[in-house]
């Protein structure tokens, strides 16, 4: 779906982290270990330190966390160690277990889930045959990148599928959810995807001016817009997506369902195509 580890996208929430040793901290980003006690909190980070991801970064999996703290496989990895230790394992079963994860090949499409979209953002027919459901942070490099190859699909299947926007802001991306804030505002005068396309066209300076800008180059009520946001009118609903999101595996972004199945493959036309076209015959 993505490639981890490259320098240039390092963000800004997560500079204190880079800065300092992976090997010394203790403490990694999005890694709960509040409820462990200090040794067991130990042998989490000891494995962390140990066990290299798998996302393509060649990086150990503490050292992903602290340089790309929105890797869904370091962030799973991380996880299951957790989970692991809290239940008794030993560090040598816990390093064997996120081996054995890290290599072992992932469904292309998982089992589907239940996915709630009423009142989401749509691009594409409301009868079509495919449903595809993304969740986006609108100050991730990777989803920056990804909206060409989307609307690509998109005008290759023109009436066979539709897309399903929903906001999951991380929480190391320090304007996302003000941005989620501003694109459902907009969502509610009917310009989601005009504000969505500059949002991302201006990755990744989300700030409050330029996107006060852009609601005013797409015509809103500017009165309207500005009492929804200050007002976080929509605060509630963006962080019930994410809850939703991460109860349905979503662990970095973006992440896209293909009718309510993760999809763990590249995101592009000519990956999706068959994939496609085999949901069309269900």
């Amino acid at each position: 779906m993505q490639i981890r580890g490259f320098a240039p996208f390092l963000f800004v929430a997560a500079v204190a982290f880079s800065q300092s040793d992976w090997r010394t901290e203790t403490s990694l980003p999005g890694v709960d270990l509040s409820g462990l006690s200090p040794a067991k909190k130990h042998e989490v980070l000891a494995a962390l330190r140990a066990e290299g991801c798998s996302c393509g970064c060649n990086m150990k999996v503490a050292e992903c966390r602290v340089k790309d703290p929105s890797c869904g496989i370091s962030h799973k990895l991380a996880k299951a160690a957790v989970k692991e230790v809290s239940e008794g394992k030993s560090l040598a079963t816990v390093q064997a277990d996120l081996r054995r994860m890290a290599t072992a090949p992932e469904a292309l499409l998982e089992d589907p889930v239940k996915i709630q979209t009423v009142g989401d953002p749509v691009a594409g027919p409301q009868n079509a045959k495919v449903t595809i459901v993304e969740y986006s942070d609108f100050q991730c490099p990777y989803c920056s990148a990804v909206v060409p190859k989307v609307k690509q699909v998109l005008a290759a299947f023109p009436n066979d599928v539709r897309l399903v926007f929903k906001q999951f802001p991380l929480e190391d991306h320090s304007q996302a959810e003000f941005g989620a804030e501003a694109a459902l505002a907009a969502q509610a005068q009917g310009k989601f995807w005009q504000m969505h396309d500059l949002l991302y066209a201006g990755f990744p300076n989300l700030d409050r001016a330029r996107v006060f800008g852009y609601a005013r180059q797409i015509g809103l009520d500017m009165k309207r817009f500005t009492a929804d946001v200050d007002s976080h009118k929509y605060l509630a609903r963006i962080r019930a997506e994410k809850a939703q999101g991460e109860d349905d595996g979503v662990a970095g972004t973006p992440t896209f369902f293909i009718d309510g199945k993760k999809y763990n493959g590249a995101f592009d036309l000519a990956s999706l195509t068959p994939i496609l076209h085999s949901e069309m015959k269900h």
